[in-house]
């Protein structure tokens, strides 16, 4: 029976049902590959490749250019999932028309299927802009990497009652705009179950508990592949890492010992 493929409808219909959907970032073909045969919902081409693949400090310093060429290599390699990718820094910020532009090239030359904006209010006209150009839109609120400077380093938000009644509205502010899903990131258990239930459509929770109607995380995290501070939200499902170690090493010691190759 062939599979169908994961659209923005088919996310709707999965909280409607109570049925949880998984997400998992990727940023090339072959790891695309492993989550569409694992039939993972949703791929989301993450600006975290800058931490997790290109060595920057941080997500701001991405590209658009570095965000299409990942990508089209993830696109390759997928056929079942939604294909997600994040608008970087200063892509969307400074005027609708550019918005349009950057969505329009990461959708039309990247092979997207939808694009991720940060923020609330302030984002919801972007939103609108894009829907009224058919281009899907996944919501972020929480912890939003892009203003790590604004908001003081990586730490839960959504803690005093304020910044929680603040979330909830921009959370109903982005499903008005037209988002088919919102990312809740690193934020109390409670509020996320509010916002989960206050909207209709999905939640897809990292580090924010249970009740989202999703959970996503950076596939080299639950690898073991990440290198330094792992947040402590995080599962890790394998240890690549050391196995990798083990084989460069095993590798190095058999070319020094002569036992590799084998004549």
């Amino acid at each position: 029976m062939k599979i169908k493929k994961i659209t923005t409808t088919a996310l709707l219909e999965m909280k409607k049902n109570g049925e949880k959907i998984t997400a998992l970032t990727a940023y090339d073909a072959a790891i695309a590959k492993i989550l569409n045969a694992s039939q993972i919902e949703i791929v989301l081409v993450g600006d975290s490749v800058g931490n997790v693949k290109l060595g920057y400090e941080n997500t701001i310093s991405v590209t658009l250019e570095e965000m299409l060429h990942h990508t089209k290599a993830v696109k390759r390699g997928n056929s079942f999932s939604l294909l997600v990718t994040d608008m970087p820094y200063l892509t969307y910020q400074l005027s609708i028309e550019q918005a349009k532009v950057n969505a329009g090239r990461l959708i039309k030359e990247g092979g997207a299927e939808a694009v991720k904006l940060e923020g609330g209010l302030e984002v919801a006209n972007t939103i609108k802009a894009l829907g009224e150009i058919h281009i899907p839109v996944m919501g972020h609120l929480g912890l939003t990497p892009q203003s790590i400077h604004q908001i003081g380093g990586y730490k839960i938000q959504g803690t005093t009652q304020e910044s929680k009644e603040k979330m909830v509205r921009d959370a109903k502010i982005l499903e008005g705009a037209g988002v088919f899903a919102i990312v809740l990131e690193a934020i109390p258990e409670d509020l996320a179950q509010e916002i989960t239930k206050k909207i209709s459509v999905p939640t897809i929770g990292i580090g924010a508990g249970p009740g989202c109607d999703g959970q996503i995380l950076v596939s080299d995290d639950l690898l073991g592949l990440t290198e330094g501070h792992v947040p402590k939200f995080v599962k890790q499902y394998a240890d690549l890492k050391t196995e990798i170690y083990k084989a460069v090493r095993a590798f190095k010691n058999e070319v020094k010992t002569k036992h590799y190759p084998c004549s």
